[in-house]
C-alpha cells in the first residue's frame, strides 16, 4: 500500500524541504515553503514493468522539421520561421504588456487560414476573451474558444476529431492536474500540467504556446525546470510607457535565440514593426548633445537606436549612475576607462544613460556610441546627426572590431546617414560608395575630436575639466 509523505516545497524555485522554515535556503526568499503531498512506493509494492523500445543509430536522413507559418511575420521571424510540428512554446512577460494580444491574433490569422486553432483561457471567460476579439477586428475567425483549467478535460476535449494545429494556454500557472496533490499554481502543479500538455502535443503532434506569468524580478514564476521541457521560451518586453513591444527568444530548439520581433501597441491591437529602425529614430532631438545614433545587431536584423546621455555636476558625496535599457556594469567599465586612460574626469558628475524607444541593448558594440554621447554632453559639443557609431572599447582604450560591420553600415545607408564612426580594424568593410567610414583606433581619439565640436558663442568644456 502506497503511503502519503509530505515535504515542503518552496514556491520560488521548487526547492524541497523536510520541514517547514521561514527562509529558503536554495534561493534566499523568504515565506515561500508550502506544505504539499507525494507519493511513494511502500516497501512491498513492485516497480512498474518497463517496455521495450528500439534504438537508433547516428546516421540516417536529417529532415529540417515541418513548420506553420503563423500569420504575423514578427512572431515567425523569433521562432524561426513558424510552429514545429509537436513543439511547445512558453512565451512570458509583465502583466498587460500584450501577451494575450498577440497569440488571440495569431490563432485568429490561422484560423482562417483554414487551419484548426484553439484557444483555452484559465483566467477570463469566453465572453471576455470574445470582448477582446471584438476589439481587434477578429470576431469572425473560426477560433474555437474555451475557458477551461483542469488539464485532464483539456486533453480528452482536444484528442476528440481533427487534431488542433496551434493550441494556447493561457496561462500555465492555472491549470491543474488530479496527477498532483496540491494547488493550482504552486510549483508542483505547474510542473504537473505542464508535462501532460508536453506528452500531449509530441503525440498528437500539435503547437503548443503556454503562456507564463512573471515575478517581480522579471523571471518567469514557476519552476524552472519547465524552460528545461518546453522547447522554446519567449519574453515579451516592453515599456507601458513606450509604445514599442519586442518579442525576444531566450531558448529556441528550433531556430536562433538572438531574433527579436518588433510590435506596435496601437488602439486595434498589436501591429507588426517593418523597420524598427526607422520608428526607434521617428523623434530625434537633432543638434542637442549627449545624443548618439548607435548601428546595432538583434540577431540577423539591423536596428538603430539613438543612445542618450546627460552629464551633470553633482551636489551628493556619490555621483549617481542611471542606466535605462543598457548594461550597468557596461556603463561602469566605459566611465573608468575614460578617466584612466583619456583624462576624464567624471567623479564630480552624476551620469545618466537612456536608450530611447524603450529598446534593451546588450552587446558590446554599444560601447562606443555610449562613450561619444557621454563626451557630446560632458562637452556640450553635439554630435553629427547624420552619423552613426558602433565598436566594442576594450580596458586599454582601444576600439575592437564587432560582427555583421556591412549589415550595419547598409541599414545606415538606407536611412540616409552618410557617416559611421566605426573601428579601424573595420575599415573594409564600408562597401556602401554614400557612406563615409571614419575609423578610430583609440577612444583618446574619439574624446579629442568631439571636444573640437563645441558650441560656437559658448564655453565648451573641456572633457577633463571637473566644474
Amino acid at each position: 500500500m502506497s503511503k502519503r509523505s509530505l515535504s515542503f516545497i518552496c514556491q520560488n524555485c521548487g526547492a524541497a524541504s523536510h520541514r517547514w522554515q521561514g527562509k529558503c535556503e536554495a534561493c534566499g526568499e523568504w515565506n515561500s515553503l508550502a506544505e504539499e503531498g507525494a507519493e511513494r512506493a511502500g516497501p512491498g509494492r513492485k516497480p512498474p514493468k518497463g517496455r521495450l523500445f528500439a534504438l537508433e543509430g547516428l546516421a540516417g536522413e536529417a529532415r529540417d522539421a515541418p513548420r506553420l507559418a503563423s500569420g504575423v511575420a514578427e512572431l515567425d521571424r523569433v521562432t524561426g520561421g513558424g510552429f514545429v510540428r509537436g513543439s511547445v512554446l512558453l512565451m512570458a512577460g509583465d502583466p498587460g504588456i500584450g501577451k494575450s494580444t498577440l497569440l488571440i491574433q495569431a490563432t485568429a490569422a490561422l484560423a482562417r487560414a483554414g487551419h484548426r486553432a484553439v484557444y483555452i483561457s484559465g483566467e477570463e471567460a469566453v465572453a471576455q476573451v470574445r470582448l477582446r476579439a471584438e476589439r481587434l477586428g477578429l470576431r469572425d475567425a473560426p477560433v474555437e474558444l474555451a475557458a477551461e483549467t483542469s488539464v485532464e478535460d483539456i486533453i480528452a476535449t482536444l484528442s476528440e476529431g481533427k487534431t488542433p494545429r496551434l493550441i494556447v494556454i493561457d496561462s500555465i500557472q492555472t491549470m491543474w492536474t488530479d496527477m498532483v496533490e496540491s494547488a493550482p499554481g504552486t510549483v508542483t502543479q505547474v510542473r504537473g500540467a505542464a508535462q501532460a500538455l508536453i506528452r500531449y502535443a509530441k503525440k498528437s503532434g500539435a503547437a503548443i504556446i503556454l503562456v507564463g506569468h512573471v515575478t517581480k524580478d522579471g523571471q518567469i514564476a514557476g519552476p524552472r525546470v519547465v524552460e528545461h521541457m518546453v522547447d522554446a521560451v519567449l519574453s515579451f518586453e516592453g515599456d507601458g510607457t513606450h509604445q514599442f513591444r519586442i518579442l525576444r527568444a531566450v531558448k529556441n530548439r528550433f531556430g536562433p535565440t538572438d531574433e527579436i520581433g518588433v510590435f506596435e501597441m496601437t488602439g486595434s491591437g498589436l501591429a507588426e514593426v517593418a523597420n524598427p529602425s526607422k520608428l526607434f529614430l521617428s523623434e530625434r532631438d537633432l543638434g542637442q548633445p549627449g545624443t548618439a545614433v548607435f548601428a546595432g545587431m538583434e540577431g540577423t536584423r539591423p536596428i538603430l537606436v539613438e543612445i542618450q546621455a546627460l552629464v551633470a555636476p553633482t551636489s551628493l558625496g556619490t555621483p549617481r549612475r542611471a542606466v535605462v535599457g543598457w548594461d550597468t556594469s557596461r556603463l561602469a567599465m566605459v566611465l573608468a576607462v575614460l578617466e584612466a586612460h583619456c583624462g576624464v574626469k567624471l567623479g564630480g558628475h552624476d551620469v545618466y544613460l537612456n536608450v530611447a524607444g524603450g529598446m534593451r541593448i546588450h552587446e558590446p558594440a554599444a560601447d562606443l556610441a555610449a562613450a561619444a554621447a557621454l563626451i557630446s554632453s560632458l562637452a556640450n559639443a553635439p554630435l553629427a546627426s547624420d552619423a552613426v557609431y558602433f565598436g566594442e572599447v576594450s580596458l586599454s582604450g582601444a576600439i575592437r572590431r564587432v560582427s555583421h560591420g556591412a549589415a550595419r553600415l547598409k541599414e545606415a545607408a538606407k536611412l540616409g546617414f552618410t557617416r559611421a564612426v566605426m573601428p579601424e580594424s573595420a575599415k573594409g568593410e564600408a562597401g556602401d560608395p554614400g557612406l563615409q567610414a571614419s575609423t578610430v583606433g583609440n577612444l583618446t581619439h574619439l574624446v579629442a575630436d568631439i571636444a573640437a565640436l563645441g558650441k560656437p558663442g559658448k564655453a565648451a568644456k573641456k572633457p577633463g575639466q571637473d566644474g
